[in-house]
């Protein structure tokens, strides 16, 4: 099955604490916020990430290296993925080969490294715990009482919530919280102009504002692609297929394809990018 190759700004979460110009303020508040600690924009911040070309299918959302000291992994999810350890630890485990110099490995003293943290933020519509924790060794297949190898990942469910004190300290969270609130609100009411009125609103209301305000197009092509193409989705679509339901699904696969094109070719997308993003065909996207 093909599978479609996520780039790495293709989701508002990765934009917003990865990429943006604000990203180092929002990503240090949100770190600020998981650790009560303090650190201002004199903070030593570094984005991490992958060599494209090497490592294609290790693409984590958010990684920075905090003060030198500390690497924060973080994933954004609307369905948590009890795989997530085993992910992470494959995706830390190249980054510490890209960080570290090769020849350190073989030194007789020992070399400190930076100190590695794993966290999901869970932003679904199923119900989820406020927080939870999952353990690489839960995936032994043998169980022991003390592992040999564990990696532990902290999951934070940040639907809104009035009680929530990880929203009620990191703003740049919040406001990504009740945005998402607003998108899943309009679509629902509205399919094909629901991105469009839930960043008018959210600009009404000020949330994000001067994000949505500076980047309005670039997030509805984000959102486009984040909605429908989450690698994810791409994983249970495909052990659907293997459980044996191909062809109602493949089905209402190339449906649901259609009608994102469709969505695509409203918000000025390039056919090209349309193509990639939906596997169509040219005629099939002109044809719409």
């Amino acid at each position: 099955m093909a599978r479609h190759n996520r780039r790495y700004k293709d989701s508002v979460f990765v934009d917003l604490f990865g990429e943006d110009k604000n990203a180092k303020s929002n990503f240090l508040s949100l770190y600020n916020a998981l650790h009560g600690t303090k650190l201002d924009a004199s903070t030593e911040l570094e984005l991490l990430q992958l060599e494209q070309v090497m490592y294609m299918a290790f693409r984590n959302d958010v990684a920075c290296l905090v003060d030198g000291k500390i690497i924060v992994l973080v994933e954004h999810q609307s369905t948590v993925n009890a795989n997530m350890p085993l992910r992470f630890l494959q995706y830390v485990a190249r980054l510490y080969e890209c960080i570290q110099n090769p020849r350190d490995r073989y030194l007789r003293r020992l070399k400190k490294i930076p100190t590695p943290e794993f966290y999901v933020f869970y932003n679904g519509e199923e119900d989820y715990p406020e927080k939870a924790t999952l353990r690489f060794s839960d995936a032994f297949m043998a169980m022991s009482e003390k592992p040999a190898l564990e990696l532990v990942v902290s999951v934070r469910n940040i639907n809104y919530t009035k009680d929530s004190k990880i929203l009620r300290v990191c703003k740049p969270l919040k406001e990504y919280t009740l945005f998402v609130e607003a998108v899943r609100r309009h679509t629902k009411l509205d399919s094909e102009n629901g991105f469009q009125n839930a960043i008018k609103e959210c600009i009404q209301n000020d949330v994000l504002r001067e994000y949505l305000q500076r980047k309005s197009r670039e997030v509805i092509n984000m959102l486009i692609a984040e909605y429908d193409y989450d690698v994810d989705i791409a994983v249970q679509r495909e052990e659907a297929l293997q459980e044996g339901e191909t062809k109602g699904f493949s089905e209402g696969s190339h449906q649901k394809a259609l009608e994102t094109a469709k969505l695509m070719k409203q918000a000025n997308c390039k056919l090209d990018f349309i193509m990639r993003m939906t596997g169509l065909s040219e005629m099939e996207v002109e044809k719409l």
